[in-house]
């Protein structure tokens, strides 16, 4: 029995170190407010962000199965491929919430500062859950190659997440679509990369939430747990 109740207090404090407690919450919030919403409007007109957010919380789940096998097999970098490439492929749904103010005005019966709070909380939700399973790959990348790689790592998940965003919002393509036409979105991508100055609201949100991204990854990240302040 006290085995068994040291495993569990082990696998509790992994999935506090990895945020799943406070990541969950935060959904909670997000959905209660999207479930008052409906039941005040009798409108599912903000359905879509439930969606959204499911789409959120995969790559957060691949982080995890990474993390969790790291944790246990260390030295097994081969078994990481598989939850590694999933979490590249589906990461950028997690700040592609922040695009959906896009969809912010006023619409009645519902007043514009619940809307507001609405999308603000699916929004802080999507981009915590992106940026705890980044934190997690990182460390995973520390461990193998080392600390200046695992920031090269980090560079280029943001640079190829704020291009995500781009391609999703305004082209409309969906990370499953990498299984089902590669093809035309490696094109896509290959058309704007070749020829930038023709297509600046490729390059602008591509920096613009690439950067911002990187901003709120150093910031949160950078926040000293309390036992650091009192050593």
């Amino acid at each position: 029995m006290p085995t068994q109740m040291n495993k569990l207090r082990l696998f509790h404090h992994f999935l506090a170190r990895h945020g799943l407690y406070a990541v969950s919450l935060s959904s909670l919030l997000a959905v209660s407010l999207l479930a008052g919403r409906i039941a005040y409007s009798r409108s599912a007109m903000f359905g879509f962000l439930l969606w959204n957010l499911i789409l959120a919380w995969l790559p957060y789940f691949f982080g995890l199965w990474a993390a969790h096998l790291h944790w246990r097999y260390p030295r097994r970098w081969w078994a990481l491929l598989p939850p590694a490439g999933l979490w590249l492929v589906f990461f950028p749904n997690a700040p592609y919430i922040l695009t959906d103010f896009l969809h912010l005005t006023p619409r009645a019966p519902v007043p514009l500062w619940y809307d507001i709070g609405l999308l603000a909380s699916f929004a802080w939700t999507g981009l915590f859950l992106g940026i705890y399973s980044l934190r997690a790959m990182q460390t995973i990348v520390a461990d193998h190659l080392g600390r200046a790689a695992s920031w090269l790592f980090v560079l280029t998940v943001v640079g190829l997440s704020g291009l995500g965003i781009y391609m999703g919002r305004f082209l409309r393509w969906n990370s499953w679509d990498l299984v089902f036409h590669p093809r035309q979105i490696f094109a896509d991508v290959a058309l704007r990369l070749t020829d930038p100055l023709a297509h600046p609201g490729a390059v602008g949100v591509t920096v613009l939430f690439s950067a911002f991204l990187f901003v709120c990854y150093l910031t949160l990240t950078a926040i000293p747990s309390p036992e650091s302040l009192r050593s």
